[in-house]
């Protein structure tokens, strides 16, 4: 089952926009550090439809083994609006071993429900577990419950959910209907502590780049029943984490993280640069933040 911190990892890019490679592995090695319990590769912060193949292949290239080594759980992102492409990177992904494969549900194409289940299977068909990836504010698709009972029903290895809406009408429902069905992640780092008390399994995590330690204090404390604690540590970090989303992810995380000294800024077309008023922001905001919660 998975469970607990996991980190969507961002791609270091130098100030050409090439692949940074010891950038990389020194901010992963800085959250196997911190103690989470799984990294995501290849997931939106790592603004993967910006990489080329060659470039994902590296970036696995390079942090799988470091995170096979630790014992810790890994995700491959893997989902586009194409079946075809991918069942594709699913299938490549199986090189790497990992826990599980990130499938959004299919942006821009908004498929019907009958489409929905098909891409999902077909996904599910290469032997991968599946988390889904449910984020209605970046896909324009909100999954109706039916279908998301059709999915759950008919798509064994569909093992979790990395849930991203901000519905928590829809969040409450689904946490109680499939409690015992799969692990239901947290994928809004604002709403961390209301999914754990929904009993969620954990959270994969963009802000998490940034304050990983924090993220798995808050986790490990609420765990241990010290909820008070857990939202104490969750409101010092609060205001950092909703800085992280001044503007679109991850630009701003890659401005924290040049800050504290892991590569550039750099993010590719067509994200750009974060805004000087955002900067000077961020700016307060770090200096003020513990230093034990950041990495």
């Amino acid at each position: 089952m998975l469970q607990g911190v996991f980190t969507a990892l961002a791609t270091p890019f130098l100030q050409d926009g090439s692949l940074d490679v010891p950038s990389l592995l020194k901010l992963l090695r800085a959250q196997l550090n911190a103690g989470v319990q799984g990294v995501v590769l290849l997931g939106t912060t790592a603004e993967t439809p910006t990489l080329s193949t060659t470039e994902k292949k590296q970036i696995l290239d390079v942090c799988v083994p470091e995170i096979k080594k630790t014992g810790c759980q890994l995700i491959i992102g893997c989902g586009t609006n194409c079946t075809a492409s991918t069942v594709e990177n699913v299938r490549l992904a199986t090189a790497y071993q990992p826990d599980a494969a990130l499938v959004v549900t299919p942006y821009y194409n908004k498929p019907n429900p009958s489409g929905m289940v098909a891409h999902f299977k077909a996904a599910a068909s290469v032997g991968v577990p599946l988390v889904l990836y449910h984020i209605p504010g970046r896909t324009g698709q909100k999954l109706a419950a039916p279908v998301l009972a059709a999915l759950l029903k008919e798509i064994p290895q569909l093992i979790g959910i990395k849930e991203s809406d901000y519905d928590m009408a829809h969040v409450t429902d689904t946490a109680v209907a499939y409690k015992n069905r799969l692990a239901y992640l947290c994928g809004n780092d604002d709403l961390f502590p209301q999914f754990l008390a929904l009993n969620a399994a954990g959270i994969i995590s963009a802000a998490a780049c940034v304050l990983a330690p924090a993220f798995v204090k808050i986790y490990d404390l609420f765990k241990q029943g010290q909820t008070q604690q857990a939202f104490a540590v969750f409101a010092q970090i609060y205001p950092l984490v909703k800085a992280c989303y001044l503007e679109t992810n991850p630009t701003c995380i890659k401005y924290m993280l040049s800050k504290l000294g892991y590569g550039a800024p750099a993010v590719r077309l067509p994200l750009g640069e974060t805004s000087t008023e955002n900067k000077t922001k961020i700016d307060a905001l770090l200096a003020q933040t513990p230093k034990e919660f950041l990495v």
